[in-house]
Parts: structure tokens; sequence; C-alpha cells
């Protein structure tokens, strides 16, 4: 278990063509990044997170590391979960992080399961209730559009262990 990817066989998230119309300063804070995470917790009855400067860290070199393919690659050999997302336009920290719940839709609690076809490792990782600490990061990629990723600490994902 020491890569940082979620279980789930499709463990990224593409958003094709999204723009925004604020600039993406004003919606890539750290409090952004947690606020989405914790309005989606809130929703399940999950704690909330809190921002961790050594994993947001972590974030900014891997994102820097991919800023030049922006290929949807997890880091490796790391303790913590790990979530990515990218679009050809602007992203913000706020639709990355809700790109993510929208997976909610495809997760069944009481089987412990995804739709047949469907991925919801993001969005289990995200409500995770023991991941309680996280950092976040975003670049621009230099062939256009942007890449962020965040990590979680403790990681989550457990196969046969129901996110809360």
């Amino acid at each position: 278990m020491g890569l940082c990817k979620n279980i789930s066989p499709l463990s990224v998230f593409y958003l094709m063509g999204f723009a925004l119309l604020l600039p993406s300063h004003s919606q890539d804070s750290p409090q952004d990044f947690v606020d989405a995470h914790n309005a989606a917790r809130q929703q399940v009855g999950v704690g909330p997170v809190t921002w961790d400067d050594k994993l947001a860290a972590y974030a900014r070199n891997y994102a820097n590391q991919r800023s030049d393919d922006c290929d949807l690659i997890h880091s490796s050999n790391c303790p913590y979960g790990e979530n990515l997302a990218l679009s050809s336009g602007d992203l913000s920290a706020t639709k990355a992080v809700n790109g993510w719940v929208d997976e909610k839709a495809y997760y069944n609690y009481d089987t412990d399961t995804c739709a047949t076809g469907k991925t919801c490792g993001h969005y289990i990782q995200v409500v995770w209730l023991k991941s309680v600490r996280i950092g976040c990061a975003k670049v621009r990629c230099k062939t256009g559009g942007t890449f962020i990723g965040c990590n979680y600490d403790p990681r989550g994902n457990h196969l046969g262990q129901k996110p809360y």
C-alpha cells in the first residue's frame, strides 16, 4: 500500500474544455480546498479535514514535476492518498474537489461498491473518515490546461473497509 493512488482502476479525473469566469487565484487558497472537502464530508456526517503544509509541499513538488506534460500519473512510493484532476482550461480548487465528489452518484455505501463501469474512488478518498489532513497544489500545464493534486493523510480507500 505504499503507492499514492486509489484502489479504483480509473484513478484520475479529467475535465475537458472547462473554463471559469473568475481568475483562478480567487478560488485556489488552502481554505478553498479545505472548504470543498469539508462540505462533502459534512453531507455524510464525517468530521472535517485540516490543511497540512507537509502534504501541500508534497503535492506542490509532484505537481511541478507534472507541469511539463500534465500526464495524469500518480506519484509513487509515498504513504499518502492522492486525487488528481486535469482540465484543458482553468480549473479552480472548488471545481476539482466537486468533480471528485460528483462520483458519489456511483457509490453504493451498503455494498461498498461503485456502479459497474464507473469510478468512485476519488469521492471515497474525499470522505474517508480517518483521512483528516490534506495538502493540495495547482499548476498550469506548459501544454495548456490545469493540473491539480491533493494528498491525504492517513490515506484512504482500503479494500474491505467502508469510508465512514
